[in-house]
């Protein structure tokens, strides 16, 4: 299955610098409200598209909402233990941008906000027209719409067929995220 992406309008996004992964569904299995580090189980095939972009020159982070630890259910050393882990699997992820925050708590940085892809744009110190966003749902895309960065959807069994319709580039899996990020480099 390949990648397919529609067209987004001339000028609007600068080649990919930098790709901004969700965590939850994208970079690993996921494990809802995971404060255990020994639950970490990493995507098919993470490891190698991360080191692809990381062989290419191509910055990475981390874009994550953990509401986890507004509900009381997670502690911030709980959510920087699984990040620790991911890192330790996966290999060097570049700056870790995550809201703490719950849905109703009104903050900029929870997507489908932008705040979360600004700030991880800014700690890499490139614009966020430079970036793409994976994620395995809408709100990951929305948030980088609305930071003005461009979005790629990797769904999984919890996409919505909603969500996919709506996204402008999907790919089947990582792999091929990372396969329409190097086009999209090229061109």
């Amino acid at each position: 299955m390949g990648s397919q992406a529609r067209p987004s309008p001339a000028g609007r996004h600068l080649p990919p610098r930098a790709v901004l992964f969700d965590r939850d569904g994208t970079l690993v299995e996921n494990v809802p409200y995971n404060g255990d580090p020994a639950r970490v189980v990493p995507m098919p095939g993470a490891r190698r598209a991360l080191d692809r972009l990381r062989g290419g020159g191509v910055a990475t982070a981390v874009v994550s909402n953990q509401s986890a630890v507004a509900r009381g259910l997670v502690t911030t050393a709980q959510v920087e233990a699984v990040n620790r882990r991911v890192e330790e699997l996966l290999g060097p992820l570049g700056p870790w941008c995550w809201c703490p925050h719950g849905p109703d708590d009104g903050c900029a940085c929870r997507k489908p906000a932008p705040g979360l892809v600004r700030r991880a744009a800014a700690e890499l110190g490139v614009e966020p027209a430079a970036c793409v966003v994976v994620g395995d749902v809408g709100a990951d895309l929305a948030a980088a719409r609305a930071a003005g960065a461009r979005g790629v959807l990797v769904p999984t069994a919890q996409t919505r067929p909603a969500e996919v319709a709506a996204a402008p580039a999907v790919a089947p899996d990582l792999a091929g995220a990372v396969d329409l990020i190097l086009r999209w480099r090229s061109v």
